[in-house]
């Protein structure tokens, strides 16, 4: 495939400069949807249940038989059937049977997974990173697609053209020198644009699929600092701090929508229409785990994941254990969250205390004392970079991806994510949600209102230009 060549790089303090003006101009009047009204929209007239299979989609009666038994496998909740009921009315993506689905709860995890996934790739291998850095973790992966390529295997490669911009050109050509499909989602340079150019619309989304039948996604971008191990650095050693994050890899039905997916945006992206392989083969059922792939793109009315996750909180009865690496909500989550701690729900949050961004972390901490207040229970993690997106409601509804609780995260950036509904599957989501506790340190209510003035002051005014961090 022909590949347009740059027409020439802008410089870093640029691309800042039309960052800013971008978000200035166009955030201010894109709004997310108005959960109550959706909800509302979602319940009348109630729909039956749906569910696909290998080999079709069930019948009312075998979808309804599937979710009595889920249902009965844990504590009475309502988040099951109330929460499909939402997600099907904003989504043509199906809830798929017959999966099987693997947690991956660091990145030298999930780098192992993809390394053996791609290692036996037999038709075609299709990766989407937000970022991929010309560093030994990303040469890595660049060697070993060029070694499937050499081997006939189709190689489709999508990078955000901001999230790596410190990856040189030559890194991406090289790939091409090879074989590999190319492309850069929404260039920095509008001239090199394929689609409707706008700075703030990024690719977020963390995919790699392999022949059709396997996939990984979530929070893990190709970059060295996923693959150290915590607490192993040595005084004044010059590794990289350790990145703490979550992947997961689907084998069954579910990755024909992470397919779907991949494709709709390399299409968009002028990489032309994939062909001449197997995208879409016929699967078996490997697991017993029920998943739904959702993802947002452009467009204030698709913001599917923030639907998604304040109605989740919105319907649980037990538990919210939620873990998220930029913690910026708006006042639907806040209040979601409120809420739910009110009624009794025990609503644990994991969040950064080490960061790469300070502004919003500081922005992150002003809206602790709204939340403590209400009984929700906040940790700050003290011995990573946490960059997970995690959330386990009820033991039996979780979800694993890239969207992060903030408005670029929510409300431009393009975003994927599983859900995952298994009972089983939620007991490991449970036990890396307790490992991280230990690791974490709980933010004490009366403590944190005597902090000091200043930190107070500066998160509120911090917080107040969120919609820019």
């Amino acid at each position: 495939m022909m590949q347009r060549k740059p027409i020439e790089p802008v410089s870093y303090l640029s691309v800042l400069t039309a960052l800013l003006i971008n978000v200035t101009l166009f955030t201010g009047c894109a709004t997310l949807p108005n959960i109550s009204q959706v909800i509302d929209e979602a319940q009348k007239p109630q729909k039956p249940q749906k569910i696909m299979t290998a080999k079709g989609q069930l019948s009312a009666t075998q979808s309804e038989a599937v979710m009595s038994r889920l249902k009965r496998s844990v504590a009475p909740t309502d988040v099951l059937g109330r929460l499909t009921q939402v997600v099907e009315s904003v989504t043509d993506s199906p809830l798929t049977r017959g999966n099987s689905v693997r947690l991956l709860n660091d990145g030298p995890a999930a780098y192992a997974a993809m390394f053996a996934a791609i290692r036996h790739a037999k038709d075609h291998i299709n990766l989407e990173s937000y970022i991929i850095e010309d560093d030994d973790t990303g040469r890595k992966f660049a060697e070993l697609l060029l070694q499937k390529r050499a081997e006939g295997i189709q190689v489709s490669l999508l990078y955000d053209c901001l999230g790596s911009i410190n990856t040189p050109e030559s890194f991406f050509q090289h790939l091409r020198e090879g074989g590999i499909q190319v492309v850069g989602f929404n260039p920095l340079n509008p001239l090199n644009s394929h689609a409707k150019w706008d700075l703030t619309h990024r690719d977020h989304r963390k995919i790699l699929i392999i022949d059709g039948k396997r996939a990984i996604i979530g929070g893990i971008n190709i970059s060295r600092v996923y693959s150290s191990i915590p607490l192993t650095r040595r005084k004044n050693e010059a590794k990289p701090i350790h990145w703490r994050d979550t992947d997961i890899q689907i084998e069954g039905p579910a990755v024909a929508e992470l397919q779907k997916l991949f494709m709709a945006t390399w299409q968009r992206q002028g990489g032309g229409i994939l062909s001449g392989r197997h995208y879409f083969p016929t699967v078996q059922e490997s697991g017993s785990a029920l998943v739904r792939i959702i993802g947002s793109t452009e467009g204030e009315s698709n913001r599917i994941p923030f639907i998604v996750y304040v109605s989740a909180i919105t319907f649980a009865e037990q538990s919210v254990h939620m873990t998220n690496s930029y913690f910026i909500p708006d006042k639907q989550i806040l209040k979601a969250l409120v809420d739910a701690a009110t009624r009794g729900v025990d609503v644990k949050i994991i969040l950064p205390g080490i960061t790469d961004s300070p502004l919003a972390l500081h922005a992150q901490r002003h809206y602790y004392s709204e939340l403590l207040k209400a009984g929700v229970q906040i940790y700050e993690q003290s011995t990573s970079l946490l960059h997970a997106k995690t959330v386990v409601i009820d033991n039996v509804w979780s979800t694993v991806g890239s969207t992060n609780m903030d408005y670029l995260s929510l409300l431009h950036n393009d975003e994927v994510n599983a859900i995952i509904l298994n009972h089983d599957f939620s007991v490991h989501m449970e036990k890396m949600f307790a490992n991280d506790l230990i690791h974490s340190k709980k933010i004490e209510a009366n403590e944190w209102e005597q902090r000091d003035l200043l930190p107070r002051v500066r998160g509120w005014f911090i917080s107040l230009f969120g919609r820019l961090l």
